[in-house]
């Protein structure tokens, strides 16, 4: 029985690596696509605004490689120095594509910024071509479909890595919507407009950098050990009171691994209870916090008998034990 429940787990763990691994790489293809593209219509559009989006997908396609490379490490089974698993690995690539998300945010930001204070101290900008606004309206579409086919598949198999990299597919496209703007206004409202390319790009700058941080964030969070939201702890009280028998519950410790999450409690329920009823007790609820949570859902029981005048009774004996 525990044989076939191992090897569905297995099952199910080859098939979510799949997944990733598949949307991942589409999304990389896409990437690969628009930077190229980019690159050429930046050069032929004289437009700076989209070479910088050029490597916001360069930026992309390095984030896709640490998907890669991280959902295979944590996908490991456990051994004997990870007795955990190696769960945290997905966490840590979620850390890396917001500090990845950070940079190119902020180096946007410096850009426009840098473009924007020349242009009021009477530097005049290059008008761009239309092949650019061509580039960026397009990079806008499909990015923003690459972000929704990566999003769904992340939440699907419960991804933080998947998602994290879906993220970074809309920041593109949002830095994209601002090259559009900026492109667009310029070539339609002429030369003296063209600063409305670097304005834009700030704007969009800051959406890509709160973000960012929000993934760093979250993924802080993750390997310091935060515990999970009161919400879900709240939740897990409720499944294991709802066990005949029990009184009480205290030390409850949760946090998240990866794609998983483990919890510990001390529970108390009466001290004339046999080990094999205490056992069975645990067994239940452990069944009703796997179906809720996952099956791969860490959990450790630890039973207290009930207390009588502040001291735990000995069912079989007159006496009181410290």
């Amino acid at each position: 029985m525990i044989q076939n429940v191992e090897e569905k787990n297995n099952v199910q763990e080859q098939k979510r690596e799949h997944e990733i691994y598949k949307v991942t790489l589409e999304g990389s293809g896409v990437d690969i696509f628009l930077m190229v593209f980019k690159f050429v219509a930046g050069i032929l559009g004289h437009s700076a605004a989209m070479i910088a989006d050029a490597f916001h997908s360069l930026a992309d396609f390095i984030t896709d490689a640490i998907v890669f490379v991280f959902v295979k490490l944590s996908n490991k089974p456990k051994d004997k120095g990870h007795d955990y698993g190696h769960g945290k690995y997905e966490t840590l690539a979620s850390a890396i594509i917001g500090i990845a998300l950070l940079g190119v945010g902020l180096m946007i930001c410096f850009n426009g910024v840098t473009k924007t204070w020349k242009a009021f101290n009477g530097v005049p900008l290059k008008q761009p071509g239309i092949v650019a606004l061509i580039a960026a309206l397009v990079s806008v579409a499909v990015k923003e479909w690459c972000y929704r086919f990566t999003a769904a598949t992340g939440r699907k198999v419960n991804s933080e890595a998947l998602v994290a990299n879906a993220w970074h597919h809309r920041s593109d496209a949002l830095s994209s919507v601002g090259t559009a703007l900026g492109i667009g206004g310029a070539i339609i409202l002429g030369q003296k407009w063209a600063v409305l390319d670097p304005i834009a790009a700030i704007v969009v700058s800051i959406f890509i950098i709160v973000t960012s941080w929000k993934l760093i964030r979250q993924s802080a969070g993750e390997l310091l050990d935060e515990s999970l939201p009161d919400s879900i702890e709240n939740e897990i009280v409720a499944i294991a009171k709802s066990e005949q028998g029990v009184s009480g519950i205290h030390n409850l410790r949760t946090r998240r691994i990866g794609d998983e999450i483990a919890i510990e409690m001390h529970l108390r329920m009466p001290g004339q209870l046999t080990l094999y009823e205490a056992h069975q007790h645990s067994s239940h609820i452990e069944n009703r916090l796997r179906k809720r949570f996952g099956s791969n859902t860490i959990i450790t029981i630890h039973f207290e008998p009930v207390k009588v005048n502040g001291k735990y009774e000995n069912p079989d004996l007159p006496t009181y034990l410290p």
